[in-house]
């Protein structure tokens, strides 16, 4: 069975958690996302989509303000995870933790890459008009969205398509 760690933040990283859950030969031991952050207009604390959804799976959540950190480094070195799959996390890795899993860091991006590297990938492919968007995992390296490609789903854009209906469509094709 393979020891997974899951980083992912937004409820976009929700069905990719979900399916490595349901995969009988995946255990996902450990799940990292963002700290509980104020939002809204009373401004109260309100955690991730990943988190709710982890801890409702009793998988335990660490929430760490940066994974520069040397401990937190540490922590994910210790534990000798097999893989680590990263969904929309919200932060960039470092070569360490890179290098720590035995099977590497896979990233479920929501593009057709190497088109629309970086944030805001959905939002980008709208503005810009494309017609066929998607999803693509890549094994993690070093620089943003540039590692060797996996794997790619994709899906068309019509002029009807609104951003809420692409994001869970990718979403979707992402788990």
């Amino acid at each position: 069975m393979l020891r997974v760690l899951f980083a992912g933040t937004p409820d976009f990283a929700v069905p990719t958690l979900d399916a490595l859950i349901h995969d009988s030969r995946i255990c996902v031991e450990y799940v990292l996302t963002q700290p509980d952050r104020r939002s809204g207009r009373g401004q109260r604390i309100s955690e991730s989509a990943i988190k709710r959804y982890a801890l409702e799976a009793g998988i335990p959540v660490r929430q760490p303000e940066t994974l520069k950190n040397p401990s937190e480094i540490q922590w994910i070195k210790e534990k000798n995870f097999d893989a680590m799959v990263v969904v929309a996390f919200g932060q960039i890795l470092t070569a360490e933790i890179l290098e720590s899993p035995r099977l590497g860091c896979l990233n479920v991006h929501a593009s057709l890459l190497p088109r629309w590297r970086g944030a805001a990938p959905l939002q980008r492919c709208i503005e810009a008009g494309d017609s066929l968007t998607g999803v693509t995992i890549i094994l993690m390296d070093e620089g943003l969205d540039t590692g060797p490609m996996l794997a790619k789903a994709s899906t068309a854009i019509t002029d009807q398509t609104t951003t809420v209906e692409l994001h869970d469509r990718l979403a979707k094709l992402g788990g």
